[in-house]
């Protein structure tokens, strides 16, 4: 099948990206390279295309009935224009996917990974009932993130909406340069930041105005290489590497997201035996001691015994050193334990360490 374009596909090849395919979709890998993005975002700010997730309309009487059922977290908490980090399980226990899901006056959204659009939204739709509707309108929808501590600075020039009262995991919707945008206080990197949703055809103007209200801080587009070292920095999962089907959300540190006692949800019962009998492994993040890059598939190894998996790993701009995180057997998950990485064939010294990576400074 033909990879998908974003509506930003020809301005990225205007400025020079290098385009992989990813989740289905031609998208930037890097425009002047990852080290240089990442501390770029870091330290001032960058705009990604992320036109590539998905996005589900949920209507109805019953939409959060619905939603109770199939989601993780709790969204009877939700209130009008409030984001919440929340996942979706199989009976097994297992994850479908991870999400953002937003709460507007009549409706609610769902963000979702790229890579499982067309199985998220078959798994909800098959579970669909009472007066609960489900809409994809992912290929209308453009989704820009625009992060790092001049995000705010930036947007804040192109509309009238007071962005500082838009606290984090809250959103707000009005006109931005000149069209109808969805702004919300969310991202992917550790950065304070936003995430600007606009109809598919307004996202080549409102991508360029942001460049040009940006240009005082030096703003650059980020490609999808930087998004993952920033995101590694921070310890953030990404579907397909260290959650999938055959892991759950307690063993993967998203515990405060599973609300137990919301009443019953898809995967309840299977996650409160996992909790009755206590996690077998953990995903920790852990350091090199000793030059090397972690990749995902690669052994852990304790004393030449196999007791984990690398999910993620990278070399860190911000550490300059080689990180990652993975799934290790409990009690080796400990902070500060001493471990070794198989790399090539080659044991190279790793220790647990406490996560985040990287504290931002503001």
């Amino acid at each position: 099948m033909e990879p998908k374009k974003t509506p930003l596909y020809e301005v990225h090849r205007r400025l020079g990206a290098r385009m992989v395919e990813f989740a289905g979709f031609l998208m930037p890998i890097q425009y002047k390279g990852i080290i240089e993005e990442h501390k770029k975002v870091r330290t001032s700010v960058g705009i990604f295309d992320v036109s590539h997730m998905g996005e589900f309309i949920v209507t109805g009487d019953q939409a959060l009935d619905f939603l109770q059922k199939m989601t993780l977290n709790d969204a009877s908490k939700l209130v009008d224009f409030k984001a919440q980090y929340t996942g979706m399980c199989y009976d097994h226990g297992g994850m479908v996917d991870d999400c953002i899901l937003y709460r507007f006056p009549d409706h609610y959204m769902f963000i979702v990974n790229a890579s499982n659009i067309e199985k998220d939204f078959n798994w909800l739709q098959k579970h669909l009932n009472g007066s609960a509707q489900l809409e994809n309108i992912s290929d209308d929808f453009a989704l820009m993130a625009v992060q790092g501590r001049n995000a705010q600075s930036t947007l804040q020039k192109l509309t009238n909406k007071e962005l500082s009262e838009v606290k984090f995991y809250w959103f707000t919707e009005g006109d931005l340069a000149g069209v109808s945008a969805f702004i919300s206080r969310t991202g992917y990197t550790g950065e304070d930041g936003f995430e600007v949703g606009v109809k598919a055809g307004d996202a080549v103007k409102v991508w360029e105005a942001i460049l040009e209200a940006g240009k005082e801080f030096e703003i650059e587009p980020i490609g999808l290489g930087a998004r993952d070292t920033l995101r590694i920095e921070m310890k953030y999962c990404l579907y397909g590497n260290d959650i999938d089907e055959t892991t759950n959300p307690l063993e993967a540190g998203l515990g405060w997201i599973t609300k137990f006692d919301k009443g019953d949800f898809i995967g309840r019962e299977a996650l409160l035996k996992v909790k009755e009998e206590g996690v077998k492994r953990k995903l920790v993040g852990f350091e090199l001691l000793e030059r090397g890059i972690p990749r995902h598939g690669y052994k852990i190894l304790k004393d030449d015994e196999e007791i984990g998996v690398v999910t993620s790993g990278a070399f860190s701009p911000m550490l300059e050193k080689g990180i990652g995180i993975g799934y290790i057997k409990v009690p080796y998950h400990e902070v500060g334990t001493s471990i070794s990485v198989d790399i090539r064939g080659k044991q190279v010294t790793a220790r647990v360490v406490k996560t985040p990576f990287y504290q931002r400074p503001y």
